[in-house]
């Protein structure tokens, strides 16, 4: 079932006087002062900051609530040679918020420090009474919690009653009451004053670091040189970049490709990336996975030479020799292999199960559940669905003696919200609008479907069912110079809040050298010319085959695309990245 996309032209600036103005004033072509107008930037003077971010702009991190109280603490357990657990998350924004704090600490002179990164598999998200009970036997008295924690209030009571202090690192919602450690850091607590609210665990870590050498007369040149982490944290947890987002990613993309760390210079060099320019894109599809494999693949293990779980990640991103950074990065790469063998598998096996339901082409949501899946995998198995059917979508497995799953949504529909309508029969859930998690018990399952089924139904509109394309302009080819895509790549870093433009061209056609490519002859790369231009542009559809007999026949198409930097060989070439394709007649 192949959905057919809605495409919305957004609304530019009537009389044009403004976009014609903005372009003089800053020499680019007026389609680009058109895009920074829908954003927004609508003077040279604020055009010149979004082009140009400054580490000098980013907020004094001693705005953030509790974070005198953090250092502090942190700085007395450093003098006292305290032992410190640096405890996270087990995907991208936890191993790399862990990696971070793990590295800088080690760099000011805390010479006692360990990590740990729960089990997926056996201890869940969050904060664990197994992490507390491993930090008590190996004499920690310090946890730096990252990436998690907001809602622990009985774990961090707990570890109180063994004498272990807590500073919480979070970005997540609060609930009604904060948890009594030493100090908490999250910038959406509602009594914390902090300018920018949606960091990553990672740059909320950052920011921990950077107050602490602002505290102590640590040169800035120290934290600035884990800026690499925060910018892979922040492509991989998908936060808006926007505000402090877009400077710390700014400069962390420009550490990445010139001084990364040697773990994430082993991953580029697994990836075949030595030779690109690093992009966000490069992030969300080849980096971060491979960090995340680790957690979703296999169980970590307390012995620090265990060579497998989430911890590898971690032992990857801090690994200071060559060795052991292409001995972790070539696990980590093996446990994403087997990922997406699984995911593949698994995700036929739910496309077959949505496809056998009765009426299952009128119905909002699906909710699939299969005993034998794989926790670590049922996200991005939602997420498939979502791309297939375009529905809210929960896929449950079981783990544990529960059942535990991930859940997924389409624009416009919360999908948090839904969940907590339900969460009178749930062991635990969380997440945000358009991701979430939860566990229940066995029995709760069908009223759990039914009542979820229900609320979707009266409370989803219309139009959200129907996938959409956000189309920023109409762009002719020729106009894609090497000027213009000069000027494009300074709109970068790309991601929520600052998208990839999305432009439209009509009536164009192949070459004559299109083919179908991919595994499954899946994709559709051609060249293409038309729209009143002569000079053929490389372009590539995935997973858009169905168009292959009309095009390839040489019938005239309309697309909606993105222009990209295509690095081949050492050579770099503009490339329409086609989103869609609608048949002319």
């Amino acid at each position: 079932m192949i959905a057919e996309k809605k495409w919305i032209l957004a609304k530019g600036d009537d009389t044009g006087g403004k976009t014609q103005e903005l372009a003089s004033g800053l020499g680019i072509p007026p389609v680009l002062a058109g895009l920074l107008i829908q954003r927004g930037i609508d003077s040279t003077e604020s055009a010149e900051r979004f082009f140009n971010p400054l580490l000098e702009e980013l907020h004094d991190p001693f705005l953030m609530k509790d974070m005198d109280r953090a250092v502090s603490r942190i700085g007395e357990a450093v003098k006292n040679g305290e032992k410190i657990m640096v405890y996270g998350d087990y995907d991208v924004d936890g191993t790399t918020a862990v990696a971070l704090t793990y590295t800088f600490l080690a760099s000011v002179g805390a010479k006692n420090i360990i990590f740990y990164i729960p089990d997926r598999y056996t201890e869940g998200y969050g904060i664990s009474a197994k992490g507390i009970d491993h930090a008590a036997a190996h004499g920690v008295s310090l946890i730096i919690a990252l990436d998690c924690g907001i809602k622990a209030i009985e774990r961090v009571a707990y570890a109180k009653s063994l004498g272990i202090d807590f500073i919480i690192c979070d970005h997540h919602l609060p609930g009604d009451t904060i948890p009594d450690a030493v100090a908490v850091l999250d910038p959406k607590r509602v009594d914390c004053d902090y300018p920018f609210k949606e960091l990553s665990g990672c740059g909320v870590g950052y920011k921990l670091s950077e107050a602490y050498a602002k505290k102590y007369g640590i040169d800035k040149s120290t934290v600035e040189s884990l800026l690499d982490y925060v910018a892979v944290s922040i492509a991989s947890d998908i936060v808006p970049l926007t505000g402090e987002n877009r400077i710390l990613a700014h400069y962390g993309l420009e550490r990445l490709n010139s001084n990364p760390s040697k773990g994430l210079r082993s991953i580029i060099k697994i990836c075949g990336l030595e030779k690109h320019r690093i992009t966000i894109d490069e992030i969300v599809f080849k980096i971060g996975p491979r960090i995340n494999a680790a957690g979703r693949m296999a169980s970590d293990s307390d012995d620090d030479s265990a060579i497998s779980g989430g911890g590898n990640a971690v032992r990857l991103l801090i690994s200071n020799t060559e060795e052991k950074a292409l001995k972790y990065g070539n696990i980590i790469d093996t446990c994403n292999t087997d990922r997406k063998e699984i995911d593949r598998t698994i995700t036929s096996e739910a496309c077959r199960i949505v496809e056998s339901t009765p009426g299952y082409r009128d119905k909002k949501c699906t909710v699939i559940y299969n005993p034998k899946w794989i926790k670590g995998v049922v996200g991005i198995v939602a997420s498939r669905l979502i791309e297939r059917y375009y529905r809210p979508t929960v896929v449950l497995t079981m783990s544990n003696g529960f059942i535990t799953g991930s859940a997924r949504s389409v624009p416009g529909f919360d999908l948090y919200q839904a969940i907590e309508s339900c969460s009178d029969l749930m062991e635990n859930f969380g997440g945000h609008t358009y991701a979430a998690g939860m566990t229940m018990k066995p029995e709760k399952l069908e009223e759990f479907t039914r009542r979820f089924e229900e609320y979707v139904d009266s409370h989803i509109e219309p139009d959200m069912l129907v996938p959409q394309i956000d189309i920023d302009s109409y762009l002719a080819l020729d106009d894609i110079t090497p000027h213009f895509r000069e000027v494009l790549c300074r709109f970068q870093p790309f991601g929520p809040g600052n998208p990839a433009p999305t432009f439209r061209t009509d009536f164009v056609c192949d070459y004559g050298h299109g083919r179908r490519v991919g595994g499954s002859l899946e994709h559709l790369k051609m060249d293409i010319v038309g729209g009143g231009s002569v000079t053929p542009l490389s372009a590539i559809a995935f997973s858009q085959a169905h168009h292959a007999s009309h095009i390839l026949g040489g019938g005239l198409f309309d697309i909606c695309y993105s222009v990209v930097e295509n690095n081949y060989r050492g050579e770099v070439k503009p490339q329409l990245r086609i989103k869609d394709i609608k048949q002319r007649k």
